[in-house]
């Protein structure tokens, strides 16, 4: 009879205790590490990137195991308790809880529909204009561009000569081709020429830059495509995201007292 007692008692005690053990991943040196850094951590490692498994499980505990072993360590030195530590532990817990917080308000201030299709069509209104086909031949002197400009205009073949004496090593060996662009991407004296011409036009005469003299051809002019708004609506939602963010930042900075 005091045998079954004790046996029953044993059993109510392991019932008792499961839920505690449940709670951690493991206990070392009679300290116990819950398992809810087990989650944070593979939480963490997840968003990394990485497939949440057994095995990252497995290797989430040993890890944590490792910790708490060098943890101990550490407290037996008294390392946690030197300024420079105290210092640097007090920076990363408030880098954790500001990540914390930039996340939560990003959540809850995510823009509209509505407001990333009226920033999409102020960026195509900006970017609004023309595009140019160019081809072009870059030499070192002004008389070699007067000489193959005058080449051209007696029947040379333009792509021919741009391939023998173009300096440009990207468009050269393309016979100048360089291509749909904004004259607005090229130097200035180099943009001011080209949109001078019409289509099917040559420059006159060479035009100066600080590459060398060029040789300007427009083969085409039309308007400038923008792309459309799914192609770019997570670029236009991130920047107003960020946007939001500094106006919250900003608005904090100006009521705080700064002494």
């Amino acid at each position: 009879m005091i045998h079954k007692k004790t046996r029953l008692c044993v059993l109510l005690a392991v019932f008792a205790a499961a839920p505690a053990f449940a709670q951690n991943v493991a206990v070392v040196n009679g300290t116990a590490i819950p398992k809810s850094r087990a989650d944070a951590l593979i939480a963490q490692l997840v968003k990394q990137g990485q497939k949440d498994s057994p095995q990252l499980h497995d290797a989430v505990r040993d890890e944590l195991i490792n910790r708490e072993i060098l943890m101990q360590e550490a407290v037996r030195e008294g390392i946690p308790t030197r300024a420079d530590v105290k210092a640097q532990v007090a920076v990363a817990q408030q880098t954790v809880v500001l990540r914390s917080l930039i996340e939560d308000y990003v959540a809850k201030n995510k823009p509209s529909d509505a407001e990333v299709k009226a920033r999409y069509d102020e960026l195509v209104k900006q970017a609004g204009g023309k595009e140019y086909h160019l081809h072009h031949i870059l030499v070192d002197n002004e008389q070699q561009a007067k000489d193959l400009i005058a080449k051209i205009k007696g029947g040379a073949k333009f792509e021919d000569l741009a391939k023998q004496f173009s300096k440009d090593p990207g468009s050269g060996k393309n016979g100048g081709d360089l291509d749909w662009a904004n004259p607005k991407t090229y130097v200035p004296e180099f943009a001011a020429a080209a949109e001078k011409l019409q289509k099917g036009q040559m420059t006159d005469t060479p035009v100066h830059t600080q590459f060398g003299w060029h040789i300007i051809r427009v083969d085409d002019i039309r308007d400038i495509q923008p792309p459309p708004l799914d192609q770019v609506k997570g670029q236009i939602v991130q920047q107003m995201q960020q946007e939001k963010l500094q106006a919250f930042e900003q608005s904090l900075r100006a009521k705080a007292k700064i002494q």
